[in-house]
């Protein structure tokens, strides 16, 4: 413990970081490992909520919330076989597949997120990866958003060699590509990319100087240490991602995962937390999953570190409080839109 603080840093979190650790020993850059972040999991809850509190208002007006809108523009019909996800072609879940929306149809959704109060507008495209005539018709996009003066972002799949350099150019603030789970536990969900797959693309998107938002899903039957493992992956990226979306899975009917367990809400408290502390600096965001959370629930995320959210009545292609509910319940907290 620091005297008088009652905070556990990443080299008193436990028995994390002894001598014998081999992975810092070999990866002096590594700041967190796995057995460090599964320590902070495991805090007394009071004791990890105190510590994520401490380390948010350090850095972070502590009661700011930063606003997000997630359309989908290009619907259904991928090629990958992502365990979650209700627009994978093999599964039968309902979703209707639909072409690259217009650039009018994103400027009008755009429009009226920004008069909602969201700052960034997020664009999600349900491609393994985006072919050229794609990048093209996205850089239209993102160049009409930035013209209402909002902060841009894309969800595109694996991106080639220089695609991440012409989203830039076209003035792309934000390139979102999770990681979803640990190393570990991703052959159990998703066989059709490998892990380094996401490196490279998350490479690709720092070398064209685009922040990156990158974060994972929690609730997919993993355990805490996968879901340690998730956190540390993410900790120990250099740097590590500006926004940091933590999903509590959503089940959906047709897809492999529907029926799993549904995990405990504190645990998805926990998680929060633990990005929080290992990602002082990052916004991380409570995604996916909060139409199933109590107003109780997501008020702990908040006090956990959780500092941004998507806003409006869909994510993508699954169901999200809408901007009434999410407005009642940022006044009932006292918290503002940054």
């Amino acid at each position: 413990m620091e005297s008088g603080t009652g905070l556990i840093s990443e080299k008193q979190c436990g028995c994390a970081h002894t001598s014998a650790d081999s992975n810092t020993q070999q990866n002096p850059a590594a700041r967190w490992s796995v057995a460090a972040v599964e320590a902070l999991l495991g805090l007394p809850f009071n004791d990890l909520i105190f510590q994520a509190q401490t380390v948010h208002r350090q850095h972070h007006d502590a009661n700011g919330v930063q606003l997000s809108t997630l359309l989908s523009v290009k619907t259904g019909g991928c090629s990958e076989d992502c365990a979650y996800c209700p627009q994978a072609a093999r599964y039968h879940t309902g979703v209707e597949k639909q072409a690259l929306l217009s650039r009018e149809e994103v400027v009008t959704a755009a429009t009226k997120a920004k008069e909602s109060g969201a700052t960034r507008f997020c664009m999600g495209a349900a491609w393994r990866g985006p072919k050229q005539r794609d990048i093209e018709q996205m850089t239209e996009l993102i160049s009409a958003v930035k013209e209402l003066g909002m902060e841009t972002c894309a969800t595109l799949g694996i991106l080639k060699p220089g695609q991440a350099t012409q989203l830039k150019q076209a003035g792309l603030d934000y390139y979102n590509h999770n990681l979803d789970t640990s190393p570990e536990f991703y052959g159990e969900i998703i066989t059709t990319r490998e892990y380094q797959d996401r490196l490279d693309t998350l490479e690709e998107v720092r070398s064209a100087n685009i922040n990156v938002c990158c974060g994972g899903i929690v609730g997919m039957g993993e355990s805490r240490t996968a879901r340690a493992g998730l956190i540390a992956q993410l900790a120990n990226l250099d740097p590590y991602p500006e926004s940091v979306p933590i999903n509590y899975l959503v089940q959906v009917e047709g897809t492999p995962l529907y029926g799993t367990p549904e995990l405990d809400p504190f645990e998805f408290v926990r998680s929060i937390a633990a990005a929080r502390i290992t990602m002082p600096k990052a916004k991380v965001r409570l995604s996916a999953g909060r139409r199933q959370m109590s107003e109780a629930i997501q008020a702990l995320c908040f006090l956990a570190g959780a500092n941004s959210i998507f806003y409006g009545d869909k994510l993508l292609t699954t169901g999200n409080p809408d901007v009434e509910q999410d407005t009642a319940l940022l006044e009932k907290l006292g918290l503002h839109a940054l």
